[in-house]
């Protein structure tokens, strides 16, 4: 009989390996064996999938691998949410984030929210080219619920970048910025830019941003 153990490491095996297949596959066999759905989550995927950001960023891994391995994640957990209903579950914290108005690049950002998700984040992702009001109702909606939203901005090219700033002074108005932490990244994204603009946090690098939003999960 096959143990728990090995089921997960089986698991994380695939993950990393990118095999779509043997994942769903090794899901299914685990759940059906009684393994509890968060340890599938947290012992298996989200460990294959951390290693998948670590050979990511030493080079060994390229954007495809990346992207790749954020889809698995994404068929797997179709699999595994059924289970969750009861579990108790948690996520360790929870982030929007979204590329700005006049923006459509979002490669940045997937990379982003791969590694937030396998950090054990729940990110909801805006997609591109957002308006300021969706900015801001989701931040509403979070706020409302939970009593503080944390909201992740990217953009990639220098026109669109006051779209940002645009963002936080709307939260302002609506009375929703000392609720919100906000982080913003992208290509020529800087630390002054953010002090600027007013945004409590600026990263243009994937890794150093998912950090930052763990510290602030563990602070909060």
């Amino acid at each position: 009989m096959t143990s728990k153990e090995e089921f997960l490491e089986r698991l994380r095996g695939s993950v990393v390996g990118l095999n779509i297949d043997d994942v769903q596959r090794i899901v299914k066999e685990a759940l059906d064996a009684g393994i509890r759905p968060e340890d599938v989550v947290s012992d298996g995927l989200r460990r294959g999938l951390q290693v998948v950001g670590e050979k990511y960023q030493s080079g060994e891994f390229f954007l495809a691998e990346l992207i790749m391995a954020g889809e698995i994640m994404k068929e797997a957990m179709t699999l595994i949410e059924p289970y969750f209903k009861g579990s108790g579950i948690e996520p360790i914290g929870r982030i929007a984030i979204g590329t700005v108005a006049g923006d459509i690049h979002d490669i940045g950002k997937k990379i982003v929210i791969t590694l937030l998700k396998a950090a054990g984040f729940e990110v909801t992702d805006l997609g591109v080219d957002v308006p300021v009001s969706k900015f801001i109702d989701l931040t509403r909606e979070e706020v409302s619920k939970s009593g503080r939203c944390t909201l992740g901005m990217s953009a990639l090219l220098s026109i669109t970048m006051p779209e940002m700033q645009n963002v936080i002074n709307e939260l302002r108005k609506a009375s929703l910025r000392n609720s919100t932490r906000v982080i913003i990244g992208g290509a020529l994204i800087t630390n002054e830019f953010g002090e600027n603009i007013g945004a409590d946090a600026a990263s243009k690098d994937a890794v150093r941003g998912v950090e930052i939003c763990k510290h602030w999960a563990s602070s909060a």
